[in-house]
C-alpha cells in the first residue's frame, strides 16, 4: 500500500502542476501503460502481472497483444481483491506464498483507486546497490522523477541492445544527474547524461547509480532536517527495510566542509570516495542516515588500530583521499572550532618533538605514545609527561580539559583528526 500512497501524491502534484484532472485509472491508461507497457520494449517487470503472463523470451508481444494484456488487467482489478498481481507492493492472497509480510484478516477499504496508484507509485522505485529501492514522498522529487520517465523511453526505443525493465536503475541515475547542478542544463536535460554499460551477458544495461551520489543530490537541493522514505525489493520474495529516515544536512555536510577546507574540486572527484566503507542495507540498519554512514573506504585503520597516516602532497589522489578522511572526522565531530584546534595541537607536539636534542632524548617516544593512544584515559595519562617537559602549554592544558570532558564516542574522531593534522605538518 505504501506505492499506493507514494502514487497518490504524485498524482495530486501532476494534476496541480498541469492543470489537469486525472484520475488514477485515466492517468494510468493514458500516461504509466502508453510509457511502460504499450511498447515491444517495457520499462518495467512485474511479475505474475497479466502485462508478463505467457510471454516468451525474446519474443515481444505486439501491439494486440499489448491491448488485451491492459484489458485483461483492467478487468481483474474491477472484479477482483487487490494482490500481487494486479496492486504492486499487495500481499498474494495465497497465504502459503512468500509475502511482504502485509497479510491481515481485515477487511480493509480498498478501491480500484488504490490498485492503479499502486503501479503508478512503483515507477517511482530509485534502485541502489544491491537491487534494493528507495521510494520518497516529496511530491518534487516525484514530478523530477517523472520527468525521467519520457527520457528512459527514448532511450529504449532508440538503442535497440539496451535491456528494458530498468525503470528503477534508471530513476537512480536520473535523479542523481537531475540534481547535480554543476552539470545540469535544464534546457537540454540529457545533455552529458548516459548511464549505459555493457551488462554480463554482453549487451547494454542501465548502471546502477551509488546510493550515495542520489542522497548527496537529493541533500543538495532540500534543504530539509530530514526526509522519509521506504526501503524495499519487489522480487520473487519481497525484501521490506521499512521506512529510514536522512539527515539531509548531516549529508551534505563533509561536502559543504570539504568545499570550504579545501576549495573547489571537479564534479564527481569526491562524491564516490565517501559512504565506501560499509554498504546500503548496513547503512540501513543504523535507523537513520546522516553522515555516520558516508564513512570512506580504509578509514576505520586509523581509528581503531592508532595508526598514523602518511601524507604525500605530489600524490593528487592520495592527497584527495586523506583530505577526505580528515573532512569526514570533522563532520563527525559536528565541531568544526575542533579543525583550527587540531592543528594547533599538531603544530604544538611538533615543535615538542623538535627539541628532543636541545632536551629529553625521548620527545619523539613521548609524541608517539600520544598520538598512539586509544582512549581518552591512555591520551590523558600520555599526556601528562609532555606538560610537564614543555613550557608552552597552553593549548595543551587546553586539549587535556577538552578530551576529559568530550563524549567518550568523540575521542577517538578528535584523536584520529589530531594524527591526520599531525602528518601534513610533519610532513
Amino acid at each position: 500500500m505504501i506505492a499506493a500512497n507514494i502514487g497518490r501524491i504524485f498524482l495530486d502534484a501532476y494534476n496541480e502542476k498541469n492543470r489537469s484532472n486525472y484520475n488514477a485509472k485515466t492517468f494510468f491508461i493514458e500516461k504509466y501503460f502508453a510509457l511502460f507497457f504499450d511498447h515491444p520494449k517495457y520499462m518495467q517487470w512485474v511479475i505474475n502481472s497479466p502485462f508478463v503472463q505467457g510471454l516468451k523470451k525474446g519474443v515481444a508481444p505486439t501491439s494486440v497483444e499489448r491491448k488485451l494484456k491492459l484489458d485483461v488487467l483492467i478487468d481483474k482489478i474491477s472484479k477482483n481483491e487487490a494482490d500481487a498481481s494486479i496492486a504492486i507492493g499487495f500481499p498474494s492472497l495465497d497465504l502459503m506464498a512468500t509475502t511482504s509480510g502485509q497479510i491481515t484478516n481485515m477487511c480493509l477499504p480498498l478501491r480500484e483507486d488504490e490498485m492503479y496508484l499502486s503501479w503508478i507509485g512503483s515507477g517511482f522505485g530509485i534502485g541502489v546497490q544491491g537491487g534494493m529501492c528507495i521510494l520518497f514522498d516529496n511530491a518534487l522529487i516525484l514530478l523530477d522523477l517523472y520527468d525521467g520517465w519520457k527520457l528512459y523511453r527514448d532511450f529504449l526505443n532508440k538503442t535497440p541492445t539496451l535491456r528494458g525493465n530498468q525503470i528503477n536503475n534508471w530513476n537512480g541515475q536520473w535523479i542523481a544527474h537531475r540534481y547535480n547542478k554543476l552539470t545540469f542544463d535544464v534546457s537540454s536535460p540529457a545533455s552529458g547524461f548516459f548511464p549505459i554499460g555493457t551488462g554480463k551477458e554482453g549487451g547494454l544495461e542501465v548502471l546502477t547509480q551509488t546510493w550515495t551520489k542520489i542522497l548527496i543530490g537529493i541533500a543538495r537541493n532540500y534543504p530539509s532536517t530530514l526526509m522519509n522514505s521506504y526501503v524495499y525489493n519487489l522480487v520473487k520474495t519481497n525484501i521490506t527495510i521499512g521506512f529510514i529516515p536522512f539527515e539531509l544536512p548531516r549529508i551534505r555536510q563533509p561536502f559543504e566542509l570539504f568545499a570550504k577546507y579545501f576549495g573547489f574540486i571537479k564534479p564527481g572527484e569526491v562524491e564516490h570516495l565517501f559512504g565506501t566503507a560499509i554498504g546500503f542495507m548496513t547503512a540501513c540498519e543504523m535507523g537513520v542516515i546522516g553522515v555516520n554512514a558516508l564513512e570512506p573506504r580504509g578509514f576505520k585503520d586509523y581509528i581503531t588500530k592508532g595508526v598514523i597516516p602518511k601524507y604525500n602532497e605530489n600524490d593528487v589522489e592520495k592527497t584527495i583521499n586523506f583530505y577526505t578522511y580528515q573532512i569526514w572526522l570533522l563532520a563527525m565531530l559536528n565541531n568544526e572550532k575542533l579543525w583550527e584546534m587540531s592543528q594547533e595541537i599538531a603544530q604544538q607536539l611538533i615543535n615538542y618533538k623538535a627539541g628532543a636534542e636541545k632536551s629529553r632524548l625521548n620527545r619523539k617516544s613521548d609524541v608517539e605514545n600520544l598520538l598512539n593512544s586509544i582512549s581518552s584515559k591512555q591520551f590523558l595519562l600520555n599526556l601528562i609527561p609532555i606538560i610537564e617537559e614543555e613550557k608552552e602549554v597552553k593549548h595543551l592544558e587546553e586539549l587535556g580539559k577538552l578530551v576529559h570532558l568530550m563524549p567518550k564516542d568523540n575521542f577517538p574522531y578528535f584523536s584520529t583528526l589530531i594524527r591526520f593534522q599531525y602528518a601534513i605538518l610533519n610532513k
